[in-house]
């Protein structure tokens, strides 16, 4: 019987996510400096540079300060002084595609729509289901 009720709560939730998600989005893009790709992806160019920009199959540096809308860190690099190396192919798909418009020494915040993320199963007790997340993202190196 609890295995139903948490089902139930999770379906909750996630409708809940999915609805809360997408009234942030509508209203995070009326801010001055947020714009929207075409994916759904929103970003907020927090400092530009000139440097080179990565590609699909390259491995960067990041520092990165990742949260869901509630304010919870998932992440924080920034804190740790240790930003991570990753491969773009590798991240989830709205992280790839923002990635790629930085260039190096660029930091943007990013908000990825959930079907960009984990969409509806998100990650077990770490990202819930339809859940929106905030990213802040320095691009260190591409390496």
């Amino acid at each position: 019987m609890a295995g139903r009720e948490k089902k139930s709560r999770n379906k909750g939730s996630a409708g809940n996510n999915r609805k809360s998600g997408e009234d942030f989005l509508i209203n995070n893009l009326q801010k001055t400096g947020v714009s929207e790709t075409e994916s759904g992806l929103q970003y907020l160019v927090v400092e530009e540079t000139g440097g080179p920009k990565p590609g699909l199959f390259d491995e960067v540096l990041i520092h990165q300060r990742a949260l869901l809308l509630d304010g919870k860190i998932l992440e924080d690099t920034y804190r740790q002084n240790r930003p991570d190396k990753v491969k773009l192919e590798e991240l989830i798909e709205g992280l790839q595609e923002g990635l790629q418009m930085m260039s190096v020494g660029s930091r943007y915040k990013f908000w990825v729509p959930a079907d960009l993320a984990w969409g509806r199963k998100g990650t077990g007790n770490k990202i819930p289901p339809n859940a929106v997340l905030s990213f802040d993202i320095r691009l260190v190196e591409i390496c």
